[in-house]
């Protein structure tokens, strides 16, 4: 078995992908469990519209947690997105920033995503995400 070097290892934890939502119909605002950050820099995240009724719209919010008190903060809000389409959100210190599409932060240890509804009309979506 050959050896794993340290870059390998951060490589390893920092690049992490996962399903904040799996793709159901939605109504109402949910936030996703904590998401914990292994050592990446950022976070890519993917909002997957693949069916609406009526006139839905909703918000992704990426949060940050503090770890003092626990409570979140927002770190991107999204425009509404009111139509079906896949949409691309990012964070990281280094990307230059883009209202409502890309923050330049950092991604912190442990953030969570929030899906806004403005209204109980149905949205089909998936959220992905993943570290970078």
């Amino acid at each position: 078995m050959a050896d794993i070097t340290l870059q390998e290892l951060f490589d390893a934890t920092a690049n992490v992908a996962g399903t904040g939502f799996a793709s159901a119909a939605r109504t109402a605002t949910v936030s996703s469990s904590d998401i914990t950050n292994l050592g990446g820099k950022g976070v890519i995240v993917i909002l997957d519209v693949t069916a609406s009724a009526d006139t839905p719209s909703i918000t992704l919010t990426i949060e940050g947690k503090d770890p003092a008190s626990g409570k979140y903060y927002a770190i991107l809000v999204s425009a509404a997105v009111t139509t079906t389409s896949t949409n691309v959100y990012r964070v990281h210190p280094s990307f230059t920033a883009a209202s409502n599409l890309i923050a330049k932060d950092a991604i912190p240890k442990t953030f969570r995503i929030t899906m806004t509804h403005a209204d109980a009309d149905s949205i089909t979506y998936s959220v992905g995400y993943s570290l970078v």
